[in-house]
């Protein structure tokens, strides 16, 4: 069997990839660099050169060959390199007729717990929210931030003090409106700065959150173990990091608690089940990142089947409905707030035919917020 073709696919806010072989068999990928689709595909061209005429079950040698051949890396690289080895798995299912998981070691669970996306401008909006996902069957929620995702165009000021308090108070009422039964997942968005994170993590342990994510930017990794070794509750970060060396440096650091690796950015399944040996190591846990479609939910739940310590998988809002169900073929089920992994060969989903046609991409336009001051703050 050999690689005849590779095509990439721009659907909604989405790349794709399709690996075609001279068998007939196909695979589709997702990359996750979504700020940079277009870089992203472009990387994919440049792999094409060599992939054509491959056999496409080489996996782990095809990875090494195309993350080694050149001196540059970055999310853009990263992310094409993650469709393709998505792909591939999804032809070495299908090839020898069974789940990618069935590949990677078999299963290990039967269903993936999962946490609901709640949105809102308000406060009351996504408290609302935190109860309408309990109401749904769902036992945690997520992308929960405490400082409302406002909009970029607004200039953002407030004190110190009434960041914090306002913030703390936010959690507060989140626990309170669903009780012990639901965990949430609190999401910072990298908005803090070292001694910011570690006031409002402080503030917020009564409320025992599940996790208290990316509380500052990655870009250095000591800010964030200090930020850990100054909290009792546990950090998730992880998203916007790429490579099993970058993920060693985080965890010998002891800087987090809940690795997130994202499948179509982080390397695809061949890499992400090796940053998820590495958190078994130290008893860290996996919970996948998934902001995209139905593709990568559909990958990282062949993740979450064939490793012992996955925690939690995130579901993004909207998976059941247009554009999402739209394009693709074949859906995981929900039941009770856990995806039931499924049993049929490769990832389980395949792109549909008119998918392009039917929802034209939509590159995202280049936007931050920015200070009363003019100077740029991260939200």
């Amino acid at each position: 069997m050999k690689i005849i073709e590779i095509e990439t696919i721009f659907v909604d806010r989405y790349l794709f990839v399709k690996v075609h072989t001279d068998a007939g068999i196909t695979g589709l990928g997702e990359s996750g660099a979504w700020g940079y689709l277009e870089a992203s595909a472009s990387a994919i061209e440049t792999f094409k050169r060599y992939l054509i005429g491959q056999d496409p079950l080489r996996i782990e040698h095809h990875w090494q060959y195309l993350y080694r051949w050149s001196h540059f890396r970055g999310a853009a690289i990263m992310g094409g390199l993650s469709a393709i080895d998505i792909a591939l798995w999804d032809i070495a299912g299908k090839h020898f007729g069974v789940p990618c998981y069935q590949l990677l070691g078999g299963k290990v669970r039967d269903k993936a717990r999962v946490y609901y996306h709640v949105f809102g401008r308000t406060t009351e909006q996504l408290v609302q929210g935190c109860v309408a996902a309990k109401e749904a069957g769902f036992t945690a929620v997520g992308h929960l931030t405490p400082f409302l995702d406002e909009p970029h165009d607004i200039p953002f000021f407030k004190t110190h003090a009434a960041k914090m308090e306002d913030a703390i108070e936010t959690v507060a009422r989140y626990r309170e409106a669903v009780g012990d039964a639901v965990d949430l997942c609190i999401e910072i968005h990298r908005r803090l700065t070292p001694h910011e994170a570690i006031v409002l993590g402080r503030g917020i342990e009564p409320y025992h959150p599940f996790f208290f994510e990316d509380p500052v930017r990655p870009d250095n990794l000591d800010e964030m173990a200090f930020v850990a070794d100054h909290i009792n509750i546990p950090i998730a970060t992880g998203e916007r990091i790429h490579t099993i060396y970058e993920f060693e440096m985080l965890l010998s650091r002891n800087a987090v608690q809940y690795v997130r690796p994202d499948v179509c950015l982080a390397g695809g399944l061949s890499h992400c089940k090796k940053i998820a040996a590495l958190a078994e190591a130290r008893d860290v846990g996996v919970v996948p990142h998934n902001p995209l479609s139905p593709v990568s939910t559909a990958a990282c739940a062949q993740l979450a089947a064939c490793i012992p310590n996955f925690a939690l998988q995130e579901y993004p809002r909207g998976e059941g409905e247009p554009p999402k169900s739209e394009i693709v073929q074949g859906t995981l089920k929900l039941e009770n707030g856990f995806l039931i992994i499924p049993e049929v060969p490769g990832i389980g989903v395949e792109l549909a035919e008119d998918a392009a046609e039917r929802y034209p991409y939509r590159p995202r336009q280049v936007q931050t917020r920015l200070h009363v001051d003019g100077s740029v703050v991260d939200q």
